[in-house]
């Protein structure tokens, strides 16, 4: 009697979704295809989509994995109580932005923004793997408040100042939102350490 097949592991998270990011970041969505993909894995087509069901599926557990990786990095940097909350401020605006053009944390970003409209399922995991960001940043400022080293907000506002440090954490993603994806497409005259100083210059202005 023949010997049955040796069945072949399957490969560990980690490399699949490592190797499924450099190819997106790479190729782009639309020409990743789940055969290519399973070939670089050595895994078939039908194996990966039991697991993820399809390519937007795939996409978002992605991107979902990646940004675990540099939460990790972003609640170390936050934790850290031998640096000043502006510093932990400016760590975070480190984190948040590009390493430079093809970033393939920041292609899978663009990718999910450009699928967002048609998908809502696409839509619901972008919030929940914004959230931890959004959340971080109003825990920074609410400490940076409370030690004096930020302004409090206006007394008397009609119930505004209650959402504050949330109205003022989403500004300031939305202007590093604004930095990142210039310098993610390789835009010409995008430059990391001007939106650097640039977001800088905003934060002292909403926080100051």
């Amino acid at each position: 009697m023949a010997e049955p097949r040796a069945r072949r592991a399957a490969r560990p998270r980690e490399e699949v979704f490592a190797t499924a990011r450099a190819a997106i970041a790479e190729h782009g969505l639309d020409k990743l295809t789940m055969a290519g993909l399973g070939r670089e894995l050595q895994m078939s087509a039908g194996h990966l989509l039991y697991y993820f069901g399809s390519k937007d599926q795939l996409l978002l557990e992605t991107l979902r994995w990646s940004e675990e990786q540099l939460g990790e990095r972003r609640r170390a940097a936050l934790a850290r109580q031998d640096r000043t909350v502006r510093e932990r401020l400016a760590a975070y605006a480190e984190l948040y932005l590009p390493e430079g053009p093809g970033d393939p944390r920041w292609i899978l970003w663009v990718e999910v923004w450009g699928r967002s409209p048609a998908s809502a399922e696409i839509r619901q995991g972008q919030l929940e793997i914004e959230a931890p960001w959004q959340a971080d940043l109003v825990a920074l400022i609410e400490e940076g408040v409370a030690s004096g080293a930020f302004r409090r907000p206006p007394a008397g506002d009609g119930g505004h100042a209650g959402r504050e440090p949330q109205d003022r954490a989403r500004q300031i993603r939305a202007v590093l939102d604004g930095f990142a994806v210039p310098l993610a497409v390789g835009l010409p005259g995008a430059d990391r350490a001007d939106a650097l100083a640039q977001v800088a210059s905003v934060t002292a202005a909403l926080l100051d």
